[in-house]
């Protein structure tokens, strides 16, 4: 019985550089309660292996990135990935592996027949809920707020209801990467309101769909008020045969979108046939950042409908918006564009068939943006006040939306610096790295985003779809001039990538913690890596998709410090930054927000930012 263990033994000491001790196994860069056969033990050896075996030499926050699986899980989930089994667990798979998935969501048997208030509510499907109710109302108060990939389904909602109103406030507020869907929403009501108010607002990648919303309806009312508001990088504000065939049905977008971050929205065959409409848009996109919005077959074949276009993406920066047949073939319309795009930097505007064939249609244009394509408009009963005036801004002006700190030139890293500090909190969901054991099997390509889809169990046009798309094809796009990119899935992928740019003599650096993120802060002590002479380094980034993903790139020319971050008044250190400073520019856009942030031009200034929360740098070790 000796001799096998002593051959176990030597068999994992050679293998494993472990031991027994007191009948545990110890050594190998982790601790006596640590199984070695986990992805974060088998991570700590690769370490050991490629860089150094010296524990001080070891980055303890890469380690933490490592897939929290026990070793059982891990061979378990390896094997069904090689067996492209992994959809079957799912679920099991993600809450063991820490990943960002959707839940799957089954329709709701809940029963509500008298008016209800849902507080701090979330993750539900509505399915025919509501149908056929007379008057009465129903509340959405604080539902669903502040969580993670949130995902709520309201279908056939209210469906012929009369006099019904439902009001959704504060609904999805603080929320991250959000999924909304209204489907056949109020069809055929009559009367009635819904009334969306503080909606999704100061939410991370916020998508709301709504679909054949109040199609058919009679005098029912909708108001969209402060929706979205102060949200982040949202694509998918989708409003598709919302109102058709409807009827004397008001609708209202109140800053709508406003002070918003890359905010798109689609409206798609909306008011379509439908009767003495109603809409208005005021403020909305006001003050956001590049919003995109298209309206594609709105009003078109109605009649005696009133659309208000006031204030329209007022002080916003860029942002296009496109009018692909408006209003055509309706009857005695009338559209008001007032204040419509006065913008900071000038964006653009194109109206095709608008208006076409439209008879008794008076459109005005009061105070509007230059930088417009009008293509096959209707020629009569168009007129343009003050049209092809100049925006407000010069080209030039920065708005708030370039963040004071984001960018700054080599020269303010100097001691006793006062700097505003920009937000470098992580707002991404939470997620580890998966095992190279599993992360090489899994597909990730644009030629197999279905098979991809089909292991994350991601809907069509979902925002889990659009999330793995965006990442994929942001990872195969071609570098830039003098760019070496990759992206990785595991932590040993990132070993490899560091050590292939920079050799293996290598250190990993993150800033510190978010410790005056939003503040005026002191720069104190500052250190230049390798001297603070121009080096090669990598920086990744993380990418949102289901698992932890990395976009590592190395680009020429660059400087890299650590300084030390000192509190405003007491002059305590609170913090240690890593900033990066590209030295060379001349390849970067001239719309690049640090040349809106610094006043220049590509090539003639150096450009320096922090390493963000979660994010980190490597460079060859002093």
């Amino acid at each position: 019985m000796l001799k096998p263990l002593l051959l176990l033994q030597s068999f994992l000491f050679c293998l494993f550089n472990v031991v027994f001790v007191g009948g545990r196994l110890i050594g190998g860069g982790f601790s006596a309660e640590e199984n070695p056969f986990t992805p974060k033990a088998s991570l700590v050896r690769y370490w050991n292996k490629e860089i150094s075996a010296d524990k001080s030499l070891r980055s303890e926050f890469l380690i933490s990135k490592a897939s929290p699986l026990n070793a059982v899980d891990s061979a378990t989930f390896a094997k069904l990935a090689a067996q492209n089994s992994l959809p079957t667990r799912l679920p099991d798979f993600c809450s063991a592996a820490n990943l960002f998935c959707f839940p799957d969501l089954t329709p709701s048997l809940e029963k509500h027949d008298d008016n209800v208030k849902f507080s701090v509510y979330d993750q539900k499907n509505f399915t025919s809920y509501g149908n056929a109710r007379a008057a009465g109302a129903d509340s959405f108060k604080t539902y669903s707020k502040g969580n993670n990939g949130a995902i709520d389904t309201f279908r056939r909602y209210s469906r012929n209801a009369a006099g019904h109103e439902d009001k959704f406030t504060v609904y999805g507020e603080r929320g991250n990467v959000d999924e909304k869907d209204f489907n056949s929403y109020g069809t055929f009501g009559a009367g009635g309101a819904g009334d969306f108010t503080n909606y999704q607002n100061d939410v991370n990648d916020p998508m709301s769909r709504f679909t054949a919303y109040s199609d058919g309806g009679t005098g029912r009312s909708q108001t969209f008020k402060t929706y979205t508001h102060d949200a982040n990088a949202g694509n998918g504000q989708s409003f598709t045969s919302y109102s058709k065939k409807g009827n004397a049905s008001p609708n209202e977008f109140a800053s709508y979108g406003d002070s918003s971050n890359v905010i798109g929205s689609d409206f798609k065959n909306y008011g379509e046939e439908e009767n003495a409409a109603k809409d208005t848009f005021t403020s909305y996109a006001s003050g956001g950042n590049v919003p995109l919005n298209n309206f594609k077959n709105y009003g078109e074949s109605g009649n005696g409908a009133v659309d208000t276009f006031a204030n329209y993406r007022d002080k916003a920066n860029v942002g296009d918006d496109s009018f692909s047949g408006y209003a055509k073939d309706s009857n005695s319309g009338t559209v008001k564009f007032t204040n419509y795009g006065q913008s900071y930097n000038p964006g653009s505007e194109s109206f095709t068939s608008y208006g076409k064939g439209s008879e008794g249609q008076k459109i005005s244009f009061k105070t509007y943006t230059p930088n417009s394509t009008f293509k096959d408009y209707a020629k009569n009963g168009v007129a343009f006040a003050k049209y092809n005036v100049s925006s407000i801004g010069d080209g030039k002006t920065v708005n708030k939306w370039i963040e004071p700190g984001k960018f700054f030139r080599e020269s303010t890293l100097k001691e006793g610096t006062v700097i505003a500090m920009p937000d470098i909190k992580d707002k991404m969901p939470k997620r580890s790295f998966l095992p190279r054991s599993i992360v090489s099997k899994l597909p990730f390509s644009t030629s197999k985003l279905a098979e991809v889809k089909t292991i994350f169990h991601v809907g069509d046009n979902s925002s889990m779809e659009k999330i793995i798309s965006d990442a994929v094809t942001e990872c195969e796009r071609p570098p830039s001039v003098g760019e070496t990119k990759r992206c990785v899935g595991s932590a040993e992928d990132m070993i490899d990538f560091a050590t292939s740019v920079l050799g293996r003599s290598v250190v990993l650096r993150t800033t510190e913690s978010v410790a005056g993120s939003k503040q005026k802060v002191v720069i104190g002590k500052v250190n230049g890596i390798n001297g603070g002479k121009l080096t090669k380094a990598v920086s990744c980034h993380q990418s949102l998709y289901p698992y932890l993903l990395y976009y590592c790139h190395s680009v020429p020319k660059v400087r890299v410090y650590e300084a030390d971050l000192l509190e405003l008044n007491s002059m305590t250190k609170i913090n240690r930054g890593i900033a990066i400073c590209h030295i060379d520019t001349s390849s970067w856009s001239p719309t690049h927000g640090a040349f809106l942030a610094l006043g220049s031009k590509p090539g003639r200034i150096e450009v320096c930012h922090w390493i963000f929360e979660n994010d980190m740098n490597w460079a060859i070790a002093d």
